[in-house]
């Protein structure tokens, strides 16, 4: 089956206002940024991501987030992002904040059909007893907290109960990949990807070389293309596009 798609926009086209994304990335490393910019052109509105940051001022995910594109975020980390700490303290965005590897094993499960699982990260913390602001009211008070979680132990040692997570679409960005949508990751790329790839009901994959057939290994493929619907080559200006969250230069 030929999974590609002649263009970026065509591949976000049908994404409807109120979607729920998984975008992968690690802070600006392996960021989706070609379907981000087409979704931001595209239109689509009252978004709920999840991804684990949610980029930088006018980069990745802030692009979308800048333009008031994104409802609610779920996420590990927001500390780079002045327009994202802005909107989540005035009460323009809802925020789930997750422990990292939780999100990624959250993304996991949703992708492997489990709908929930047991951790030892979080208890004993708000994150297991509830009350984290996820939405505060513009007056500066909660309006929506996080409600408590389930705990049971197992071995004598507490855990709390987190839920899977599947969205309508997901965004990733792979090094390598084939009309099938097999993909390969490169480096630091390899990191929410496959994850957020695999809990996408609909995945769309932005692939800096696409491939002829036959042209990957199946032992070098690190996810199969049945987890991908849809793939987007890019061109060599695109693939090279790759930026840093800061620059540190001597005096």
């Amino acid at each position: 089956m030929n999974k590609v798609r002649p263009s970026a926009a065509e591949a976000v086209a049908d994404i409807p206002d109120g979607a729920s994304l998984a975008v992968g990335g690690f802070g600006l490393s392996g960021v989706p940024d070609v379907l981000i910019r087409a979704l931001h052109d595209q239109g689509a509105a009252g978004l709920e991501v999840v991804s684990n940051n949610c980029g930088v001022d006018g980069r990745g995910l802030g692009v979308l987030l800048a333009a008031g594109r994104i409802a609610r975020v779920t996420g590990s980390y927001v500390g780079e992002n002045k327009e994202f700490a802005r909107q989540y303290l005035s009460g323009e965005l809802e925020v789930e904040l997750t422990p990292q590897g939780t999100l990624a094993e959250r993304l996991r499960a949703g992708g492997a059909g489990i709908p929930a699982f047991y951790t030892p990260a979080g208890v004993g913390t708000q994150v297991a007893r509830g009350g984290l602001p996820w939405r505060y009211a513009a007056d500066g008070s909660v309006a929506v907290a996080s409600p408590p979680k389930e705990t049971r132990d197992f071995a004598g040692r507490p855990h709390v109960l987190e839920q899977g997570i599947t969205t309508d679409y997901a965004l990733v960005r792979a090094w390598r990949g084939d009309r099938h949508g097999n993909l390969v990751f490169r480096r630091a790329a390899a990191n929410f990807n496959p994850l957020a790839a695999m809990a996408g009901r609909i995945t769309i994959a932005e692939v800096e070389e696409l491939v002829e057939p036959g042209g990957l290994r199946p032992d070098e493929v690190h996810l199969p293309g049945i987890h991908v619907q849809r793939v987007v080559g890019l061109s060599p200006a695109e693939a090279a596009d790759k930026r840093i969250e800061k620059r540190t230069v001597r005096s």
